[in-house]
């Protein structure tokens, strides 16, 4: 009788060790998964919340920093009032950029430096006006009178900068594949806002090569991604029969999409009035490029790549009707971040079950 228990024990035990720690490893693993869960929901509901808010402010106005209370956008009178010039910081083709200071905060004072472009310079404005949103930059005031636009000021800069700052002490710690993923799916985000803005589906035409693709943006000091030059962008309209044409000059190189190349050969001089329109497909073509220069060359992110592989081949289709849509890409984009959060939490966690 007394070894009946000894021989009890011996059976189950053996039994009950493994079952225990199946028990743990699930329990672990639901607990992974619901941690999970609550980070990229914060994520997604960052990057998908109500296009126009900017601030939770009525249109016409702004606030930023600690400031709790909405101002209306500065005038003409406010501006030259109010708005001091500190140093020259940039200058393009069509305006010249001032850092400036405004009620002891930095600002950014751009002004139209060649008078043959005030219509580019205008749209520009119009399109800021009107896109006001968490992918643009925000609007502080504005002179149509004396060319003169207010914006917010972001020390990083344009994103052509970003390797250099991601090598700064300071973020060295953002210089992973995850953090320059993220930033990639916020510059797809942008381009899917522009493909299906307030006003219809706007190009982005200042992006004939990756160098001015990316003085288009702005890097911000909690490293989130804002379009900030607006001068190019026209509208596609289909059932008007509406395409677009970026300038009236011939662009070259693999970087501009096929439909964007003078299509009759060397032989044929380049002639604007015989070049085809396009559609927003030119900005889809850029994508891979562009999000190449994001991943950069830290560890992971050349499995980022091999995930991505099958859609920006996509991306590459030389006929624009195949190519996939911005929303496309960018379902895509967050779904290859989730896939890879999950293994990067849970390795080796198939395998063990």
């Amino acid at each position: 009788m007394e070894k009946k228990p000894h021989f009890v024990r011996r059976e189950f035990l053996p039994r009950e060790v493994p079952s225990v720690s199946l028990a743990l490893l699930l329990a672990a693993v639901l607990l992974l998964n619901a941690l999970l869960y609550l980070y990229l929901s914060k994520f997604y509901i960052s990057l998908g919340r109500v296009e126009t808010d900017h601030g939770l402010c009525p249109f016409g106005h702004f606030k930023f920093g600690a400031v709790k209370n909405c101002s209306p956008w500065l005038s003409c009178e406010a501006i030259n009032r109010e708005v001091r010039k500190l140093k020259c910081v940039g200058e393009g083709a069509v305006k010249k950029v001032f850092l400036s200071e405004w009620k002891e905060k930095k600002v950014v004072l751009s002004q139209l430096t060649n008078s043959e472009l005030k219509e580019d310079f205008l749209h520009g404005l119009k399109m800021l006006k009107a896109l006001q949103s968490k992918h643009v930059v925000r609007l502080l005031g504005y002179c149509e009178q004396q060319f003169t636009i207010l914006t917010e000021y972001h020390p990083l800069g344009s994103l052509r900068g970003l390797n250099e700052t991601l090598h700064i002490p300071k973020y060295k710690s953002m210089n992973t594949w995850h953090r320059r993923l993220m930033l990639a799916i916020e510059y797809v985000s942008v381009i899917r806002y522009l493909h299906s803005s307030p006003l219809g589906t706007l190009v982005m035409c200042d992006s004939n090569d990756l160098d001015k693709v990316l003085s288009q943006y702005l890097l911000t000091s909690d490293f989130h991604v804002l379009v900030n030059d607006l001068d190019a962008l026209p509208l596609v309209n289909r059932s008007a029969g509406r395409l677009v044409k970026c300038g009236h000059r011939e662009l070259q190189g693999e970087f501009v999409a096929p439909e964007q190349r003078w299509p009759y050969g060397e032989d044929v001089p380049f002639e604007d009035d015989l070049m085809p329109p396009y559609d927003e497909k030119t900005d889809i073509w850029k994508i891979p490029d562009v999000s190449n220069f994001f991943l950069g060359h830290v560890e992971g992110s050349d499995i980022v790549r091999l995930h991505l592989f099958d859609i920006h081949a996509a991306c590459k289709k030389k006929d624009p009707a195949e190519r996939p849509s911005a929303q496309e890409v960018l379902d895509t984009y967050k779904k290859v971040l989730t896939l890879l959060i999950q293994e990067a939490a849970m390795p080796g966690t198939r395998e063990m079950l």
